[in-house]
């Protein structure tokens, strides 16, 4: 890669890595997990520069390979680290700065990874269902059925 993609690359990353975070956190509901799946949907972009620059919308290229990677590492359960029962030290509670997170993170977590990509991508991204399908390899008719059955989960 020339200096001048890499310096695109870089600023492109820049600009958005904070939105990739918050997304992945919305998949997975960890912090460490999302920076893992943000490290390798990076990792993926870089690889695949060129094809990702000159794609037509960039930024849902950048969201499809981030949420097919966390659906990706949800089908290798091997490949994540094991949690012990109890931490050796317990670190000082963090301040949540939106009181219902938790809320919303167990509510998600209650639903299925393809629901919970298909809401995350519909309601807090605001694709539209027919980008959603794209992004997911899916079917418009998916999209809707998945959204449907996800909001009917949340509701009950």
């Amino acid at each position: 890669m020339s200096r001048a993609d890499d310096r695109e690359f870089h600023e492109f990353v820049e600009q958005r890595m904070e939105r990739w975070r918050r997304s992945a956190y919305l998949l997975c509901s960890d912090w460490h997990t999302a920076d893992d799946l943000v490290s390798m949907a990076i990792t993926k972009l870089y690889r695949h520069w060129r094809a990702v620059r000159h794609a037509d919308n960039p930024d849902a290229y950048a969201q499809k390979v981030l949420t097919r990677t966390w659906l990706d590492e949800r089908r290798r359960p091997w490949r994540r680290e094991r949690a012990a029962e109890t931490l050796p030290d317990q670190p000082e509670a963090a301040v949540e700065r939106v009181h219902d997170r938790t809320s919303l993170a167990a509510l998600l977590a209650s639903l299925g990874p393809r629901q919970r990509a298909v809401l995350i991508l519909r309601f807090y991204f605001d694709y539209s269902a027919e980008q959603t399908a794209e992004i997911l390899g899916i079917s418009v008719g998916t999209v809707k059925s998945q959204t449907s059955r996800g909001l009917s989960a949340l509701r009950a």
